[in-house]
C-alpha cells in the first residue's frame, strides 16, 4: 500500500505528548486561507522553485523535457501550466532551487523512519503524530500505519480538522490514542469562507469522538479579524464545553511565516497585512475561554 507524504519530521515536541515523529500527509478537502502548509492542501504532486536560490545556470532549462522552462531577459521562467512535476529540473539543479513536495511511499518505508525514534517515545512518553493536510483523506494508508504503530506499541496520534465521513473515523478511531482536532470557526457561513467548506460534519464528529470517550484536546487557530471576534469565542466556549468529555483546549496564534511557502509554490496569500495577535489579546481570549471551565493553553 502507497500514500503520498510530503514531510517526515523529527524530533517534534508540538505535536503532542513527548518527543515525536510527526508525518505529514498531502492533500486537504480545506483551504484555509491562514494554512501554513500550503503545498499540504493539493493531492497531486508540486513543484517548489526558490527564487532567491537561483543562480541562472540554465541547468533546468536545458533538461526539462516538457519545455515548461524558458529564458525569458535572462531570467529562468516556468509555466506551470506546462509543468508535468516530473522534477527533472529539481535533479539538475545545482543551488537546490527547485523541488518537488510529495513522495509516494509504503507502509513499510515510513514505518523504517518512525521505528529509529522508538528509543525517544520511550523516554519521553512521545510518538507518532499523523498530520497532514489531512491525514483521514488516505484513510486506509492511515488505518495500515495506526495498526504498524499499534503492533509495536507506539503512542499514535491524529491531527484532523475533522471534514470527514464518520464511517472513516470509525475505522480508525480503534487506533488512535489523541486526536489533536481542530476548531476554527463557528458560524457555518464564515467558516465556508475561510476554509471552503461547511462546519456541521466537523461539529458533528468532534461531539461523536467526545461521546465516545476518546482522548480530545481541541485546538483553535487564533486568526485576527478573521475568527479572533468575541462572539467566535463565545461560541467556540459554549460548544467545547459542553462536550462531554474533552483532554484540553490549546489556542494557536496566527504567524506568516509560510508567507514565501504560498510565493515558491505560485500561490496567492491572503493575509499579508494580518499580524500575529499580541500577548496581550492571547491571553485576553485564554481568559474568556476559561471562564466556561476550560483549561486554556496557549501555543508557540
Amino acid at each position: 500500500m502507497h500514500g503520498l507524504v510530503f514531510d517526515i519530521k523529527k524530533y517534534s515536541i508540538h505535536d503532542g505528548p513527548g518527543i515525536r515523529t510527526t508525518v505529514f500527509f498531502k492533500g486537504c478537502p480545506l483551504s484555509c486561507w491562514w494554512c501554513h502548509n500550503p503545498e499540504s492542501q493539493s493531492s497531486d504532486l508540486e513543484m517548489i522553485l526558490r527564487e532567491n536560490r537561483c543562480i541562472r545556470c540554465g541547468a533546468c532549462v536545458e533538461t526539462c523535457p516538457h519545455q515548461a522552462i524558458t529564458w525569458i531577459a535572462g531570467e529562468p521562467i516556468t509555466d506551470r501550466a506546462k509543468c508535468e512535476r516530473c522534477a527533472a529540473c529539481a535533479e539538475s539543479c545545482y543551488a537546490d532551487a527547485r523541488e518537488r513536495v510529495g513522495r509516494e511511499l509504503t507502509v513499510e518505508q515510513v514505518m523504517a523512519e518512525i521505528e529509529r525514534d522508538i528509543v525517544f517515545y520511550d523516554e519521553s512518553r512521545g510518538g507518532v503524530t499523523f498530520s497532514g493536510g489531512e491525514p483521514l483523506l488516505q484513510r486506509d494508508f492511515l488505518l495500515a500505519l495506526l495498526q504498524a504503530c499499534q503492533a509495536k506499541e507506539i503512542h499514535t496520534v491524529v491531527d484532523t480538522s475533522g471534514f470527514a465521513a464518520w464511517d472513516t473515523f470509525e475505522r480508525i478511531r480503534g487506533c488512535v490514542d489523541l486526536f489533536l482536532y481542530d476548531l476554527k470557526v463557528m458560524d457555518d457561513t464564515k467558516h465556508r469562507e475561510f476554509t471552503g467548506v461547511p462546519n456541521q460534519l466537523i461539529l458533528q464528529n468532534l461531539q461523536k469522538l467526545s461521546e465516545r470517550g476518546h482522548n480530545l484536546i481541541v485546538r483553535v487557530p487564533i486568526i485576527p479579524g478573521l475568527n479572533d471576534d468575541d462572539e467566535n469565542i463565545r461560541q467556540i466556549g459554549e460548544f467545547v464545553s459542553a462536550l462531554p468529555h474533552l483532554n484540553g483546549l490549546d489556542i494557536l496564534p496566527y504567524h506568516n511565516i509560510a508567507m514565501d511557502k504560498y510565493l515558491n509554490l505560485g500561490k496567492p496569500y491572503r493575509l499579508f497585512e494580518t499580524r500575529r495577535p499580541s500577548d496581550e489579546r492571547l491571553a485576553e481570549i485564554a481568559q474568556r475561554l476559561n471562564q466556561f471551565g476550560l483549561g486554556v493553553t496557549i501555543g508557540g
